[in-house]
């Protein structure tokens, strides 16, 4: 694997596929370790880069680092994150929404917060060939986190 610095600064490149294999490669530290999450902030900044693929990228690299987030950093920044459940490009809102149960998992406290951001979320805004695929990954993942709750409301 390479250096940690190197595959973030490798998420910009100008070729997908290069900047795709950096991702994966930081998903793949960011299961097994807290490396990942001290670029948490750069994370943050790439929600708001023009590319969709750069916006997608910082978000799901924000969702594998939850179980890291000790410092409540996703707490700091839920409200914009969730803004992206309905992003202009409907593949990026797709995959923001299926990030949810994970921050969920671990960060149980936003939990009525991501409810209610999917409660609100209308796929109407796309292509009605993508409105029925958004939706249904929106209900998919309100089950996830309805189960979640359950789950964390059953251990207090």
């Amino acid at each position: 694997m390479r250096n940690i610095s190197e595959l973030v600064n490798g998420l910009f490149d100008k070729n997908d596929k290069d900047a795709y294999n950096c991702f994966k490669e930081l998903v793949s530290a960011s299961e097994q370790s807290k490396d990942v999450y001290q670029f948490f902030d750069t994370f943050v900044e790439m929600m708001d880069n023009e590319n969709s693929y750069v916006r997608t990228r910082g978000l799901l690299l924000i969702s594998v680092n939850a179980k890291w987030d000790l410092g409540c950093k996703i707490n700091g920044i839920i409200d914009k994150y969730l803004y992206y459940i309905m992003d202009d490009k409907p593949i990026t809102a797709r995959l923001c929404v299926k990030a949810l149960p994970n921050i969920a998992k671990h960060k149980p406290e936003l939990i009525d917060d991501i409810r209610a951001a999917l409660h609100k979320a209308n796929p109407q805004q796309y292509a009605a060939s993508m409105q029925p695929l958004v939706h249904n990954d929106i209900k998919a993942a309100l089950k996830t986190i309805s189960e979640l709750a359950q789950a964390d409301s059953g251990l207090t």
